[in-house]
């Protein structure tokens, strides 16, 4: 008998940028942010549907930094947090 009960489990649970590891591929799907914080992450590309790729983290994994849109910005753990994915898996890395 075979149990397939974890197929796609990772789609079915909800993820925040704070699950990616370094060089993970998200898709940005829900800011639960107030207002104000929100529209700051908006301007520097964080949307909803917006591409995101896990990056380096300072020594004590705080900020840690992820590229959107093009750029490279530092968040906080407790702001990352609170914006919602979908993962995408890892960028393939040239050898």
């Amino acid at each position: 008998m075979q149990l397939s009960g974890n197929k796609g489990v990772a789609e079915i649970l909800p993820a925040s940028l704070v699950d990616l590891r370094r060089g993970d591929e998200a898709v940005l799907s829900e800011i639960d942010l107030p207002v104000e914080d929100a529209r700051r992450l908006m301007e520097l590309g964080f949307l909803p549907g917006a591409r995101v790729v896990a990056g380096q983290s300072a020594p004590g994994g705080d900020p840690r930094v992820f590229q959107v849109d093009g750029s490279e910005v530092a968040v906080r753990r407790e702001t990352a947090r609170r914006l919602k994915i979908h993962r995408k898996g890892r960028l393939s890395r040239p050898a």
